[in-house]
């Protein structure tokens, strides 16, 4: 602990203040944004199993973004925290895509596994388009070594790292948790 003579304060300022200020209101707007996703994919589905097996897709792609942070010793920052909001918009919509096929399917009357399979199959393209064609476009910014790479470093290193952990997660995980879960009925 730091002791000030009587009249003076220790503040923080500049970059670790913004940094400390934004975190706040991510720890307000993240888990309310997140629970109106629950909310709505709740009224589409009618069913909390899968929009579950849809908010799983969130700590699927943290792994990834974690990772690949660590791996490129990279710091968690404002534009990292954006990087990984990003990414969760993504890979929930990737297991929107996925679980909403799977339940059409069953509606036309094929059995789970069927369902399962022939979904995957249909979603594959779709859902490795997403990955790639965005993994590409922020490559660039991943090898920049120029003036104000170092900001925009975090953000691609997190949803690049993040989506190649989802998609291989989501097209495996998913689909074995969905007929799992819903082969118990």
């Amino acid at each position: 602990m730091i002791r000030t003579p009587a009249g003076y304060r220790l503040a923080w300022g500049g970059q670790f203040e913004l940094h400390q200020a934004a975190n706040k209101r991510l720890l307000i707007v993240v888990p309310i944004t997140l629970f109106l996703v629950l909310v709505m994919f709740y009224g589409l589905f009618n069913s909390f199993k899968n929009v579950l097996l849809i908010m799983l897709n969130i700590p699927l792609a943290l792994v990834g973004g974690v990772f690949a942070l660590a791996l490129f010793r990279e710091n968690i920052s404002i534009l990292s925290s954006i990087g990984f909001i990003a990414l969760f918009g993504i890979a929930l919509t990737d297991g929107l895509v996925l679980i909403s096929r799977f339940e059409h399917l069953k509606t036309q009357g094929l059995g789970m596994r069927e369902s399962v399979i022939a979904g995957c199959c249909s979603k594959l393209r779709p859902v490795l388009m997403t990955t790639i064609t965005t993994s590409l476009g922020l490559l660039p910014l991943v090898i920049t070594t120029g003036t104000g790479s170092e900001v925009q470093r975090p953000l691609a290193i997190v949803v690049i790292g993040g989506l190649v952990s989802s998609t291989l997660l989501t097209l495996i995980v998913i689909p074995t948790l969905y007929e799992w879960v819903n082969a118990k009925k």
